[in-house]
């Protein structure tokens, strides 16, 4: 199966390496350099992957991920030289998956768009996933809690998933780290409290609730 690439970056020189990068993988790309053909690019073309430049000549990469969100389910990861929490909200608000912050590692970013394409191709596991009144689809990457979809950013979703496989499994600190963020990963254990604390709020009310475990980490109980 050919992989596709859908590059929007105005930066002819980014854009040139991402491609030629990818094209070293057997990926076929295409790239847009301003705002207004994106959308009409991204909607007319069968993708694996959107990587979407925030600031661009003629609109912003928010109304592009928008408007791509109300026609197509196609992963699209922000590529953007800043990263403001306001920005950074509202990229996920309006469909984002991710965001890559410029300048990024070539195959960091490989790695990343691999990940993301095989979890949105599928494999033998079902799509969707139910614990109590909380599914979660692995194929489109939403989250429903008692009935209502629940908007998650990327980090908090993949929490979400492992959970709901894991009900009742105490994962440390350390292993939710390597399992999400990697073994290269040099922040500390507070990102997962911090990620914890923001899953906690999507779930308020549910039936599935995050323990913490003294000393130890986090176990998801489902009640019945």
């Amino acid at each position: 199966m050919e992989l596709r690439l859908l590059i929007v970056e105005d930066d002819r020189l980014l854009a040139e390496a991402v491609s030629d990068y990818f094209a070293g993988k057997g990926w076929k790309s295409r790239t847009v350099y301003n705002g207004e053909d994106a959308v009409e690019k991204a909607v007319n073309g069968s993708w694996n992957m959107i990587l979407l430049d925030v600031m661009l000549p003629g609109r912003d990469g928010f109304s592009i991920c928008r408007k791509i969100r109300e026609q197509t389910d196609t992963p699209v990861f922000f590529i953007t030289a800043r990263v403001m929490e306001e920005d950074e909200l509202k990229g996920y608000a309006v469909g984002a998956d991710d965001y890559i912050t410029k300048p990024f590692s070539l195959p960091v970013l490989y790695a990343k768009v691999m990940a993301m394409t095989g979890r949105v191709r599928g494999s033998s596991i079902s799509d969707l996933i139910v614990k109590g009144d909380v599914a979660v689809n692995v194929r489109t990457r939403r989250a429903t809690v008692q009935g209502a979809e629940c908007p998650l950013a990327p980090k908090e979703y993949e929490l979400l998933l492992l959970f709901l496989k894991n009900p009742n499994r105490t994962f440390t600190r350390d292993q939710l780290l390597i399992r999400l963020w990697g073994y290269d990963f040099e922040g500390n254990e507070r990102v997962v409290d911090n990620h914890i604390k923001k899953l906690r709020k999507a779930l308020a009310g549910s039936k599935c609730r995050i323990h913490t475990v003294r000393n130890t980490g986090y176990r998801m109980e489902v009640s019945v």
